[in-house]
């Protein structure tokens, strides 16, 4: 299967076509350009929620300063050097949840998903990648779950109308030297949801 080509058709949503594990193997950068567009879905209660991804930010492994595996392997991170498709969570301020997917496999690369389009079921604000955790319900109980199973995954619309993508550096990364002048931050060129212009 192509690395771009879908697992499988979302039940109830025949125009979505789940992610392959394949799509998420392939290099970071090329991963997070693709995944804008896709939408975020989480099974909840019976209900589906669902988003459109408009930004993100990659995370290249050990040598990227700004990256959490730039120390090596820790209990919190462990999950960014495990296989490719899973989803990395953690708690920012001792209080707020972010989500990662994790890229290539066993390489400590992730993308950071910072904001979501509302499509499905979202009434709550998405425009930063706490609050999209808190619309989603999505919390530390996530970390680690395969995004190839059913209560949280990712699908491709089988119709997605053109947009342009602009690169930013990515936010809140000032302590990184260098990397924090690289254009990381991918985001959907005049989207209302994007969380930083």
């Amino acid at each position: 299967m192509d690395a771009a080509q879908p697992a499988g058709a979302v039940s109830g949503h025949p125009g979505w076509h789940r992610l392959s594990r394949a799509f998420y193997q392939r290099d970071t950068v090329e991963v997070a350009r693709a995944l804008l567009g896709t939408v975020l879905v989480r099974e909840h209660e019976g209900r589906i929620l669902a988003g459109r991804i408009v930004e993100v930010e990659a995370y290249l492994g050990p040598a990227d300063l700004a990256a959490h595996s730039s120390k090596g392997i820790t209990p919190r991170n462990a999950v960014m050097f495990g296989p490719a498709g899973h989803a990395y969570v953690y708690m920012i301020y001792g209080m707020h949840f972010c989500m990662n997917v994790v890229t290539q496999g066993r390489t400590g690369t992730a993308v950071l998903i910072r904001a979501l389009e509302p499509v499905v079921n979202i009434q709550a604000r998405t425009q930063g990648p706490a609050l999209l955790c808190k619309a989603l319900h999505i919390d530390r109980s996530f970390n680690g779950e395969d995004l190839l199973g059913d209560r949280l995954y990712l699908a491709a619309p089988s119709e997605l109308p053109p947009f342009r993508v602009a690169r930013r550096p990515r936010i809140g990364v000032d302590y990184s030297g260098v990397w924090a002048k690289r254009l990381l931050r991918f985001y959907v060129s005049g989207n209302a949801y994007v969380s930083k212009r």
